[in-house]
C-alpha cells in the first residue's frame, strides 16, 4: 500500500510557502524526477519514457557536431528565466561553451528544445513555450516522438512571441538558422 506523499520515505518535501530558486537548487540533485519552478510553484514530472529518451539520445548525437564552436549542446540543464522560474529543457544550446554552472540564465540560451511527453503535452506546447518567449530565448523546438515519423516544429522569437518558421518533413529537419542543421529525427 502506498503511503501519503507527506509520510512516504522519499516523498517530495511539504512546503507551505511559495518556493524560491535557492530552495529548489538546495534539493538533492537526482531524485529520478524533473523539478521545475514557476512563480513559486514546484512542478514535478516523472522520468521520461524510453521512447522519449531514445529520441533525445538520437538528437543529441546528431546535433552535437552541427552546433557552432561558440555554442554548446547540453541535455537537461537548469535554466533560470527569472528569479521565480526555472525550467529544464530536454536539450539546450547555450552561448557560453565550457561553463560549469548549476544553472544557466535564459539569456545564455540560443535554443531550447522540448520533447513532448504524454504527461506534459499542454505544459510543453503552451506554458513552456510562453515562458521561453518571455525570457527572450531566440529559438524553441518542439519535438513529438509519438508522431510517425517523429516530427518537430521550430519557432523563432519575433518581437515578443514565437512564430513557426520551420517544420520537419517526413522525419527530417533542415534549417539554416540559428545554425545549419540537417537531421533525421527517426531511427
Amino acid at each position: 500500500m502506498a503511503l501519503p506523499a507527506d509520510t512516504a520515505p522519499d516523498a517530495f518535501p511539504v512546503h507551505a510557502e511559495p518556493w524560491t530558486l535557492d530552495e529548489v537548487l538546495a534539493m538533492p540533485e537526482d531524485q529520478g524526477q524533473r523539478v521545475e519552478l514557476i512563480d513559486g510553484t514546484v512542478v514535478v514530472s516523472p522520468a521520461p519514457s524510453a521512447r522519449h529518451q531514445r529520441v533525445l539520445h538520437r538528437l543529441q548525437l546528431r546535433l552535437d557536431g552541427m552546433v557552432p564552436p561558440h555554442c554548446e549542446l547540453i541535455p537537461g540543464v537548469n535554466v533560470v528565466l527569472n528569479g521565480e522560474r526555472m525550467l529544464i529543457p530536454d536539450l539546450a544550446v547555450t552561448t557560453n561553451p565550457g561553463a560549469d554552472e548549476v544553472y544557466y540564465q535564459g539569456d545564455d540560451l540560443l535554443l531550447a528544445m522540448e520533447i513532448i511527453s504524454p504527461s506534459s503535452k499542454v505544459y510543453d506546447r503552451a506554458l513552456k513555450r510562453q515562458l521561453y518567449a518571455e525570457a527572450r530565448v531566440p529559438y524553441f523546438v518542439l519535438v513529438d516522438p509519438v508522431a510517425s515519423p517523429v516530427s518537430a516544429i521550430v519557432y523563432e522569437l519575433v518581437e515578443d512571441e514565437y512564430r513557426e518558421f520551420a517544420r520537419a518533413e517526413n522525419g527530417r529537419l533542415e534549417l539554416e538558422r540559428p545554425f545549419p542543421v540537417k537531421v533525421d529525427l527517426g531511427s
